[in-house]
């Protein structure tokens, strides 16, 4: 043990070990960044006041792409999707789950109904500004996705592709974590 220590200590610097240390670091950490955010979890900024006020304007906030492995979504997640209008597939959206797959989703006199019995939110900002009634069959394996702040809201009512395929759902919201002066679970 003393030979090992003293051969240690003799061993003169050599900048070339300190770098190539540095880099191994650096592409370990760069490795487990990748993975976690590739399979385990989800990052993403929220760049409107269509989540008011659940979710701010700017706040980025982490979902989890384990749960809906799991468990399907269930209406009230605020879930991390693939906007199905986008056909790049690389603009995200943040949005509150509503309509199931199998149900009817009906807007009348700014209340939302699903399968004919009133829904009762609320996370909502203020009431929906009064508008023409809609009506939407949710297709089985499909989402309806609106924002909590209705009246600011460029949700599935306004989409031309009205509902989000599960395969396209990323990730279901846990928290937000900026800024640090709000962080808070969002799971609940």
């Amino acid at each position: 043990m003393e030979k090992e220590k003293d051969a240690q200590e003799k061993e003169p610097f050599s900048l070339k070990k300190e770098i190539l240390s540095w880099i191994w670091i650096i592409v370990v950490a760069a490795a487990i960044a990748f993975f976690l955010n590739t399979f385990i979890i989800a990052n993403s900024r929220v760049p409107s006041g269509s989540m008011e006020n659940t979710i701010m304007t700017g706040d980025r906030v982490i979902g989890s792409r384990l749960s809906y492995k799991f468990h399907e979504p269930e209406r009230g997640d605020i879930a991390i999707f693939h906007f199905p209008d986008d056909p790049t597939g690389k603009t995200l959206y943040v949005k509150r789950i509503i309509g199931l797959p199998g149900e009817t989703v009906d807007i009348v006199d700014s209340q939302v109904y699903i399968n004919g019995e009133p829904l009762d939110e609320p996370y909502i900002r203020e009431p929906m500004d009064p508008e023409e009634p809609m009506h939407f069959e949710v297709p089985e394996g499909c989402y309806f996705m609106m924002g909590d702040n209705r009246n600011y809201s460029s949700d599935a009512r306004y989409w031309h592709n009205h509902y989000v395929a599960e395969d396209q759902i990323i990730a279901k919201v846990l928290f937000r974590y900026y800024p640090f002066s709000k962080i808070s679970w969002l799971d609940e």
